[in-house]
């Protein structure tokens, strides 16, 4: 019985440590999806890219930058998820867990967006100094902001996301356990 429960939490954390990192896909190919969409020029001009359908290729760099993160979230996350549950947290658990950290990610790349944005409606003559691919046209510009800032925003909320998920576990594990009893 005991092999058992250790398989259990063995496969526990092994899929939780596999929807993290397909967790880190997602958000890559979601927001490169967008990003893509709303300015393939700033792929182009950053990327150095020079061909057809900049758009797939931006989705599909976002779902291998995302998985890169994700594996090195999911290492965080998982031995953190172990500790802390000491081998005993659910499968559930852990997702309603991502599910927060996820939404912190999508908040910081949406927010990311909207600062560069702001930045760039601001002061056009400063962030075209600072950012010399920027495009020269207004609305060109303001997309080329949103991507590069939403990318940055995002970035800074895997980071947050990594550190802050080792105290979300931690507290919302003690009100499991209390629930529990």
């Amino acid at each position: 019985m005991q092999t058992d429960n250790k398989q259990t939490n063995f496969l526990t954390l092994f899929f939780v440590a596999a929807t993290c990192i397909v967790t880190g896909g997602l958000i890559g190919a979601l927001t490169n999806l967008i990003n893509g969409k709303v300015s393939p020029y700033y792929y182009q001009s950053i990327m150095f890219w020079d061909f057809k359908d900049i758009w797939i290729a931006a989705v599909a760099q976002g779902i291998l930058e995302g998985l890169l993160y994700g594996v090195i979230f999911s290492i965080i996350f998982t031995i953190t998820f172990g500790i802390v549950t000491k081998g005993q947290g659910t499968f559930i658990f852990a997702i309603r867990q991502l599910i927060k950290l996820t939404s912190l990610v999508l908040i910081c790349w949406t927010l990311g967006g909207l600062f560069a944005m702001f930045f760039a409606t601001l002061s056009p003559e400063f962030y075209k100094a600072h950012f010399p691919m920027t495009p020269s046209g207004k609305t060109e510009m303001l997309k080329f902001a949103w991507v590069g800032g939403s990318i940055w925003g995002g970035m800074i909320g895997g980071l947050l996301s990594a550190f802050i998920g080792i105290v979300i576990i931690k507290n919302n594990w003690r009100q499991e356990l209390e629930v529990r009893q």
